[in-house]
């Protein structure tokens, strides 16, 4: 994800994150994929840096980098209004 998408989305969270409460900030932080999610993401992983994803892999792959990069986003911003 390129660092103006990052951009773009930091700025539209910002007034969604303004929103949240203590309590639904420390939910978010704590967030972490389920087992079967976390093991197919890092079976794509390996795969990848093996170099031997097929086109259909690559792609699935990709949406969830872009869905955890997402996520990641949201966490840090949470984090940031606990801290405050």
């Amino acid at each position: 994800m390129s660092n103006t998408t990052s951009n773009i989305l930091d700025q539209l969270l910002t007034p969604f994150t303004e929103c949240l409460t203590p309590e639904v900030a420390q939910r978010i932080v704590d967030m972490r994929a389920n087992s079967e999610t976390q093991s197919r993401l890092d079976e794509l992983a390996e795969k990848a840096n093996e170099g031997q994803l097929s086109s259909k892999e690559e792609s699935e792959y990709a949406k969830y980098r872009e869905a955890f990069h997402f996520i990641t986003v949201l966490q840090t911003k949470a984090r940031h209004l606990l801290r405050q």
